[in-house]
Parts: C-alpha cells; sequence; structure tokens
C-alpha cells in the first residue's frame, strides 16, 4: 500500500507539536523526522527529546532518517523515544558496524532503513536487503527541505525495485525530497511506495487537500 510520509523539516518548528497533529489530521500515514547533525549534511534539527515529546501526541507511524556521521551512536535513544523505524545512510556507518546497528534495530522490534544519497549507486545496499524493510532513496541532495526532485534518480529506484523482485523480498522503497503532484506518479511508476512530502503538504493553504492531491496522483497513475 502506498504511504505517505509528512517532512516535519517543512513544518513550524516553533510549533512541532501541533504541526504532528496537524499531519495526523490531514490523512498523512507517516511522520518523517529528518535529524541532521551538522557534518554529514550542513544543516542542524533535532534529537531524541523532540521525537519522544513528539511521541505521546500521536500514533502515526514514526519514520526517524538519521542524517548523521555513525548513527549507530544514536540508536538507542531514538528507539526508545518512540521510532518505529530508523534510517540509517549507508555512507555515514562503517560496514563492519553495519550488521550490528541493523541486528539492534530490528531486535527492538522496530523497522530498518537504510538510505542512499543520490550519488550512491543502488547496488551498495544489495548485500543488506534481506536485513531491511525499506530502502530509502534520496531525490534531492539530503540537508535542506524545498529542493527540485532529481528525475535521474528513478533508474535508481528501478534497479531497486527490480532487484527486491528478483529475491522475492517484502521491502518497501521510499523517496525523499522534491515529492509533489507533478514527481509523485513518476517516482510511484519506478517502484517506490513510500512518499515523503515536506513543501507540497506543508505549503498548501489547505493541508488535507494536498495530502488528497497525492494520493489523487497515485490511484490515477497506478
Amino acid at each position: 500500500m502506498m504511504k505517505i510520509a509528512a517532512s516535519l523539516l517543512s513544518g513550524d518548528f516553533a510549533r512541532l507539536g501541533d504541526e504532528a497533529l496537524r499531519c495526523a489530521r490531514a490523512g498523512a500515514d507517516w511522520l518523517h523526522l529528518d535529524v541532521m547533525d551538522g557534518h554529514f549534511v550542513p544543516n542542524l534539527t533535532f534529537g531524541a527529546p523532540v521525537v519522544a515529546a513528539l511521541r505521546p501526541l500521536t500514533d502515526l507511524f514514526f519514520d526517524v532518517h538519521l542524517m548523521t556521521l555513525r548513527p549507530q551512536r544514536f540508536l538507542d535513544s531514538f528507539l526508545r523515544a518512540g521510532a518505529d523505524m530508523v534510517t540509517m545512510h549507508i555512507e555515514a556507518i562503517e560496514e563492519g558496524e553495519l550488521p550490528r546497528a541493523l541486528a539492534a534495530i530490528r531486535g527492538a522490534d522496530r523497522q530498518a532503513a537504510l538510505s542512499l544519497k543520490p550519488g550512491t549507486p543502488a547496488e551498495s545496499v544489495f548485500p543488506w536487503l534481506e536485513q531491511l524493510d525499506m530502502v530509502l532513496v534520496m531525490t534531492v541532495e539530503p540537508g535542506f527541505g524545498g529542493q527540485a526532485f532529481m528525475a535521474d534518480m528513478l533508474p535508481k529506484i528501478e534497479a531497486l525495485r527490480g532487484e527486491i523482485a528478483r529475491r522475492g523480498l517484502d521491502v518497501k522503497i521510499e523517496v525523499d525530497g522534491g515529492i509533489g503532484e507533478k514527481t509523485i506518479a513518476a517516482a510511484a511508476r519506478a517502484g517506490a511506495s513510500v512518499f515523503v512530502a515536506g513543501s507540497a503538504v506543508f505549503s498548501a493553504r489547505d493541508m488535507a487537500e494536498a495530502v488528497a492531491g497525492l494520493r489523487k496522483q497515485l490511484t490515477m497513475n497506478n
């Protein structure tokens, strides 16, 4: 089933609790939480205490995207804070640490994902697919919201979907960056099933209408 993940990065940081509730009322399926450390990406956002403060407010699925160096250092705190899924960047973690990190997430009965920056090939996650619930394909350079969708990432999504299907795995593909009514259908046709929407929903006059508009594009192009 297709999922819309509203990205809190595009919300009002002075009212994060209200913004999380607004996403739930608007019909989003997931809340996408971008954790940036100022090192892996040139921006800072928030940490586990903010996720923990948001957790009692809504039962939305918490999709925590760690844009941090050595993300394994933070797993325990975000798992305790209430993350339902934790996504780590394959570029940010040492290969020897990756099996333990994925096992820690899944051992806590949470979902585990790896993310790829635009310059990282799909094949880099192929060895880990059996241990994943999702792969996140960045369709912009990570670090800031409001960027334009990179259509040249579509073949990467197709390659991932083909390999996942070849192995008979149940692994979702998420896309993050520049997703809106003009781009969501192309990402879905390529094989994505989870769509991170930031500016497209938070900048809309009516968030519920914006979420419904994204779903309509998915239905029309299914």
